[in-house]
């Protein structure tokens, strides 16, 4: 028998398991109490105070919020001298302070902005430290609550960056998002973004016709990166996602700009996308040198991975058979997780339902999963904090 079937043997841990269930609707109303606050990347701050004073209400010990507004509870363990297990979920929302974050049901489907991504996920780290207290479990080693910022966006991961430097290498991580139940992410693609700053002479329309204009310049420029070509093994990709510049429609430009994200199953892949970018750049600055093309590196979200030997990989995919998933998908993506796994440090990502539409204002929860989700969670939480 191994670890995990023991631990999901015990009649405590079983009674937990069979909660998320009858306690479906009470852990949904969490998840919409936390989705109706908004928390746009950089404005955490009224999120974070919900889920301290949840933490606090729950128990926790050393409830506390950092600088950046990431808030840490800690559940004792048996053993405290072991390395702790680390459970993190991020806090904050691609949406603007200004959203209606109205929800709605249609067809056994929970609709609102971030419902998934990932008011789930921190919704399912505030009911898991509820259920462990209810049911009187202990885990092994300490288990550490962190609702982490700056995810999203131009948030670079800071958030994520400080919960591993105050919990170091010999912590495992265990990274929740409200989506992608019945998947496994031990491998981290890693994303590099730039702002292309353009400055040219520019003018009026007709009378300095000729003129170079910095929005043609970015116009160039685009059409030159998107006849890119890469590879779709490792899978590389490129986005112009954000394009500003001029003063009027009867202006020649002085002045313009591109926003670009790069992403690479592969750290030679991206960096050999990099470069070529570069080399365009150069190459349209040689032919106008009457413009000036400045590059600046905005976001670096570093590639990494385990091997999926790795004991965290396999209990992760022992807990959602034991829990009746099946079929187990081993998810690639851009997720908190990338540090840790940039610095071979044991972390998985999991999912506590699926969702889809994330990142649109129809986003929506397929809420069917949640119990099986949480109770995955359980399992791994626990096998992580006993296991060697």
């Amino acid at each position: 028998m191994s670890l995990l079937t023991d631990i999901a043997a015990r009649p405590a841990v079983q009674a937990a398991c069979r909660s998320f269930a009858q306690d479906r609707e009470t852990i949904l109303d969490l998840i919409v109490a936390v989705q109706q606050i908004p928390a746009p990347t950089f404005a955490e701050a009224a999120r974070a105070c919900f889920v301290a004073q949840q933490f606090a209400a729950l128990g926790l010990a050393d409830v506390q919020e950092d600088a950046l507004h990431n808030v840490y509870g800690r559940f004792p363990g048996a053993q405290p001298h072991r390395p702790p297990v680390v459970l993190s979920a991020h806090l904050d929302t691609v949406f603007p302070q200004e959203t209606d974050l109205a929800i709605r049901w249609e067809n056994g489907r929970l609709y609102g902005p971030g419902i998934g991504d990932n008011a789930t996920g921190v919704g399912g780290l505030i009911a898991l430290a509820r259920t462990l207290r209810a049911y009187a479990i202990q885990p092994v080693a300490d288990l550490w609550f962190a609702a982490n910022v700056r995810e999203e966006g131009m948030g670079d991961l800071r958030g994520m960056r400080a919960v591993v430097a105050r919990f170091g290498a010999a912590a495992r991580y265990l990274v929740i998002e409200g989506g992608l139940f019945g998947s496994v992410c031990h491998q981290g693609i890693g994303v590099r973004r730039y702002r292309i700053d353009i400055q040219a002479p520019g003018g009026h329309s007709w009378s300095n016709f000729g003129n170079t204009s910095a929005v043609h310049v970015l116009g160039r420029l685009i059409a030159a990166i998107d006849d890119l070509h890469v590879p779709q093994s490792p899978r590389t990709t490129y986005n112009v996602g954000v394009v500003q510049g001029g003063q009027s429609i009867n202006s020649i430009a002085q002045s313009a700009s591109l926003w670009l994200d790069m992403r690479s199953e592969s750290v030679a892949a991206l960096h050999k996308l990099e470069a070529q970018v570069q080399e365009l750049i150069a190459e349209i600055q040689n032919r106008l040198t009457e413009a000036t093309l400045t590059p600046i590196l905005v976001g670096n979200r570093p590639a990494g991975q385990i091997p999926r030997e790795t004991p965290l990989v396999t209990w992760a995919v022992e807990a959602l058979h034991q829990v009746g998933q099946k079929q187990v998908e081993f998810y690639v993506g851009s997720t908190d997780a990338n540090i840790p796994l940039s610095l071979g440090i044991s972390s998985v990502c999991i999912g506590l339902a699926r969702s889809q539409n994330a990142h649109r204002l129809d986003e929506y929860l397929e809420p069917m999963y949640l119990p099986d989700g949480l109770a995955q969670l359980l399992l791994l939480a626990l096998t992580a904090a006993e296991g060697e």
